[in-house]
């Protein structure tokens, strides 16, 4: 059984990226932006609905406030200032999931924050700490191995490991950093067979050909990869048919 999640809600106003209309129709876990890389109260409210009327469960994607750079810009935001804001981000969602007749089921960082948290302890607990300020013992998604699922656990939280079907990865275990290139597969037939290796063998090939091995219980495809919903909907389709069960985590 693996979890199926994908970054949604991700538009501003008049500006767009995601369908998240058709990913809702694949996904079993949506990363809902909460306003600060993405996301205004329109957007919420309607993916939210959208979410709960298809079953699909609903996630805090939490980042650093950085509308401008998308959330995916290095920042230094003091730990009780995180936490604040990480806890500020959630409370907003929790609203419109509310209001839809669901919840906020669990929490995930974006960008570099999700980044930060991979090696950053202070960050990671401070990730953490924001989780237990808003109320709730909401399980986190993180990068196996990463200082965020160890303070997930350290703080009485279900860590949840990820793996990401269309992000590059290095020998260690961790992903390419999107700057650089080929940090993102947009190849279809290479991101179902990625998505295929992390259910069935737990493992995937890094940038350097080495076999690096990925115990994930849920399998992200980016909703602003080029055709990521008709990705996605390949992803499912093959997990199906290789008989891998498809559910949500929380």
């Amino acid at each position: 059984m693996i979890d199926l999640n994908a970054d949604l809600g991700e538009g501003f106003g008049r500006w767009t990226l995601t369908d998240d209309d058709a990913l809702l129709s694949v996904v079993t876990s949506a990363n809902v932006a909460c306003g600060f890389h993405a996301g205004d109260p329109s957007v919420m409210r309607r993916v939210c609905a959208l979410a709960a009327e298809r079953g699909v469960r609903i996630g805090a994607q939490v980042s650093y406030r950085d509308l401008a750079g998308f959330g995916r810009r290095a920042m230094d935001v003091p730990a009780g200032e995180l936490a604040a804001e990480v806890a500020y981000q959630i409370g907003a969602l929790r609203v419109f999931a509310e209001a839809a007749g669901s919840e906020v089921a669990y929490v995930k960082p974006h960008g570099a924050l999700y980044n930060r948290t991979v090696h950053d302890a202070e960050q990671a607990r401070a990730v953490v700490a924001g989780v237990r300020l808003a109320g709730g013992a909401l399980p986190v998604l993180g990068l196996p191995g990463s200082r965020l699922l160890d303070a997930a656990g350290e703080a009485g939280l279900t860590g949840v490991p990820e793996a990401f079907a269309d992000r590059a990865y290095t020998a260690r275990g961790t992903l390419v950093p999107r700057g650089e290139a080929d940090s993102v597969v947009t190849d279809a037939d290479a991101v179902v067979g990625r998505a295929l290796g992390f259910a069935e063998r737990g493992r995937v090939e890094s940038v350097d050909g080495t076999t690096v091995a990925v115990a994930a219980r849920s399998l992200c495809v980016h909703g602003d990869t080029p055709g990521a919903a008709r990705i996605a909907a390949r992803v499912r389709e093959a997990l199906e048919a290789a008989g891998v069960g498809i559910g949500a985590f929380a």
